[in-house]
């Protein structure tokens, strides 16, 4: 089973290989846009943006309600 985990885009910091930082509970890391800029989204466009990650790859835009209920259920299934 794969598991998307909800991050929002902070900046572009190589818009050539689509590469971005991304932050997830105030933990930021790199993260690849190239899934994302093959379906002709600009990088620029996607900074403030909500995207599921999967091993350093955003896979989807989804909206903050996605995001926080994704992110609510996560949480949860760690306090147990």
């Amino acid at each position: 089973m794969c598991l998307g985990v909800p991050a929002k885009i902070i900046r572009i910091t190589d818009k050539l290989s689509g590469k971005a930082v991304a932050e997830t509970d105030g933990v930021r890391r790199e993260v690849s846009l190239a899934m994302l800029l093959l379906d002709n989204q600009q990088a620029n466009e996607l900074v403030g943006r909500w995207v599921l990650l999967h091993v350093g790859f955003a896979m989807a835009v989804i909206n903050e309600e996605e995001a926080t209920q994704s992110l609510r259920l996560l949480r949860e299934m760690s306090d147990d």
